[in-house]
């Protein structure tokens, strides 16, 4: 006799999990895709029109006011005794 309303427990929670990941799934689709090569082409377009410091190879050595990721030089030294 208990058998009956555990099964049927768990046939509504296996039921609600489906719902909610039907849910998810829905939501899912509407998010907003573009095609890989619109997205490479975006990508390739902002690589090159951004200089990056850290690739001296492509861009060439960045000076040092410009260079956001230099050390400042300074006459002073910290002298440890």
């Amino acid at each position: 006799m208990q058998q009956a309303p555990r099964n049927q427990k768990i046939s509504e929670a296996k039921l609600n999990k489906l719902l909610e990941q039907n849910t998810l799934l829905k939501q899912q689709l509407d998010v907003p895709r573009i095609p890989v090569s619109e997205a490479s082409a975006s990508l390739i377009e902002f690589c090159n029109q951004n200089v990056d410091p850290l690739i001296p190879s492509v861009w060439g050595h960045a000076l040092n006011e410009e260079d956001a990721f230099s050390t400042a030089k300074s006459n002073r030294r910290c002298i440890i005794m």
